[in-house]
């Protein structure tokens, strides 16, 4: 099966104001949105190109604005905001029966559209998720790490995963260092939770799964079982041998977890 990929970029209309939106979209099928984390949308390229390649998909996956080379209004400051935006592009894509799918702090605001719980959600898996406080188990702050050391928090094998920043055209450089300004202005300058988050997510109506890479040490086990413990009913999933990213790491044993929990949740289920 192969698929297609189109970028897009849509002007949402908010409440606060417009919004430029850029997203890819591939496959035909089940809807899933695919949120990036905090290292840029490369981080879930791949794995959106295997979920529609192996699977009958459609995946939408947006690029948080600041990343990427986009453009951030300077009003658009935090992650329920995100979250906002992206049931609005929901509604403006017509879908229904979606998955949202979000690692890092994609996952954090795939928690928030839970709680904004739009009729056209109908699951949500949270990948090695942050934007909670759990006590004695803080996330790790990338902006203080070097990328070497990152890496070495993130990944089962480090080694397959190396990044030498000294290889970085000067194009490249300055994408990283707006994606580190964007993800610095969402998620708080070196905190990378919500205070308020892990009480609000009682309120959390849609089927959730928390799915965590095992050798995580950016945001470990422990924390990701207080993102499950947090949200009612909620399933958690250890991945073995990998860490903060399965879908770049392990990618084979995610797509199965995910799509098998969204097929048990959807509404309509022609396509399972």
């Amino acid at each position: 099966m192969t698929s297609t990929t189109r970028t897009i970029t849509l002007t949402l209309t908010l409440g606060s104001g417009d919004v430029d939106l850029t997203f890819e979209e591939q496959g035909e099928g089940r809807p899933f949105l695919l949120l990036h984390g905090g290292a840029g949308p490369q981080t879930v390229a791949g794995f959106a190109g295997l979920l529609a390649e192996q699977r009958p998909a459609q995946v939408i996956t947006p690029v948080h604005p600041g990343f990427d080379g986009t453009a951030r209004p300077d009003r658009l400051t935090d992650v329920p905001a995100l979250a906002e935006i992206y049931v609005r592009l929901l509604d403006e894509l017509g879908l229904a029966d979606v998955t949202v799918i979000g690692n890092s702090i994609g996952g954090w605001i795939a928690a928030e559209i839970a709680l904004l719980r739009s009729d056209r959600v109908s699951s949500v898996v949270l990948v090695n998720a942050v934007g909670i406080h759990v006590p004695g188990h803080p996330v790790a702050d990338p902006s203080t790490l070097t990328p070497a050391e990152l890496s070495a928090l993130a990944f089962h094998d480090p080694a397959k995963f190396a990044v030498d920043p000294s290889t970085f055209s000067d194009a490249q450089r300055g994408v990283a260092a707006a994606n580190q300004a964007a993800l610095q202005v969402y998620s708080g300058p070196h905190t990378m939770a919500d205070p308020t988050l892990r009480e609000r997510l009682a309120k959390v109506t849609r089927p959730v799964l928390v799915a965590w890479g095992e050798s995580d040490q950016v945001a470990d086990t422990a924390y990701g079982r207080a993102w499950a413990s947090a949200v009612p009913g909620a399933r958690f999933e250890l991945l073995l041998r990998t860490g903060h990213m399965p879908q770049i790491e392990t990618p084979e044993q995610l797509l199965p977890v995910v799509w098998d929990f969204a097929a048990s949740h959807a509404t309509n289920r022609p396509n399972g």
